[in-house]
């Protein structure tokens, strides 16, 4: 379990919708107040989004909630493949320029945390949940792992705030870099992540539902 919220939560917070918004909203006047706001809405959203799917108590094995949280896992795993494949074939076309940065330039910190919630790769996110499902949270351990789950998957929204709020002058020259090379590489980072992910989560269910 713990390896696959590692490899979940690292893919979470390098996808690339979430990153360039983000680096858009520390952009504008006020921007490390907006992206604390983003911050801790994607941490809501995303212990709100294991804590509806497992109540806090994990099923029993073999039981049907076990075989049902399995079977999740392997829908969004099926999902991502397919979303993956679906990137690809669009991926020639050209990419026409965003509206999104201009409206973010009078964004609120309400705005900017719903704006996180909107764009919270929700596939990758359910694939957390599912995972966590399994896991009994009431134990300590099963805990510290969701925690260090959360941690990483707004492991990058952290760095880019933090460096946002000691080094602005050099932070804004940086992250200026970063969504300039996103929006070159988006495609590829969105394929690739889902694509890994994906195979992971399907592999691994079909072996633990057949066994």
């Amino acid at each position: 379990m713990v390896l696959d919220l590692v490899l979940i939560g690292l893919a979470v917070t390098l996808f690339p919708f979430p990153l360039m918004a983000f680096v858009l909203v520390l952009s504008t006047r006020g921007g490390v107040w907006k992206g604390l706001a983003f911050i801790v809405a994607c941490l809501v959203a995303v212990v709100a989004a294991v804590l509806l799917l497992t109540g806090g108590e994990p099923p029993e094995p073999k039981s049907a909630p076990s075989t049902a949280a399995l079977a999740g896992k392997l829908a969004v795993g099926v999902g991502l493949v397919g979303y993956a494949e679906h990137r690809r074939r669009r991926a020639a076309r050209p990419h026409r320029p965003s509206r999104v940065a201009n409206r973010l330039e009078r964004v609120s910190a309400w705005s900017s945390a719903g704006l996180a919630v909107l764009l919270q790769p929700w596939g990758l996110v359910a694939a957390g949940a599912a995972t966590v499902v399994e896991a009994d949270l009431s134990h300590l351990e099963s805990c510290l792992a969701l925690l260090a789950y959360c941690l990483i998957a707004s492991a990058g929204l952290l760095t880019m705030e933090v460096y946002a709020l000691f080094a602005p002058q050099s932070a804004r020259v940086r992250l200026r870099a970063l969504r300039t090379w996103l929006d070159g590489h988006q495609d590829q980072a969105i394929i690739g992540l889902c694509l890994v992910i994906g195979l992971v989560l399907v592999s691994k269910s079909l072996y633990q539902l057949t066994a």
